[in-house]
């Protein structure tokens, strides 16, 4: 699999719903068209949470990954403003 280049990376380790969503979404509407967001978390509800309000608002999610026990990497390239 190629290898994703982020644009900017965000770690919202420590952080809960809806913190993690809010913290996401400022990261994302902080890119520009076609650029890529990682975020870094260790929060497992938000591993389905963060995807799914990301594809609601219009975000191509392209990664979801567990990176080790305890946290995940989403990486998502907006797609809408």
């Amino acid at each position: 699999m190629e290898q994703i280049k982020p644009d900017k990376k965000v770690d919202i380790r420590g952080l809960v719903c809806p913190y993690t969503f809010v913290r996401s979404k400022l990261a994302i509407e902080s890119l520009e068209l076609g650029q890529v967001l990682e975020i870094l978390l260790d929060y497992k509800d938000a591993t389905e949470n963060i995807p799914k309000s990301m594809q609601d608002h219009g975000q191509k999610v392209l990664k979801v990954e567990k990176i080790n026990d305890r946290e995940w990497i989403i990486v998502v390239r907006k797609e809408k403003e």
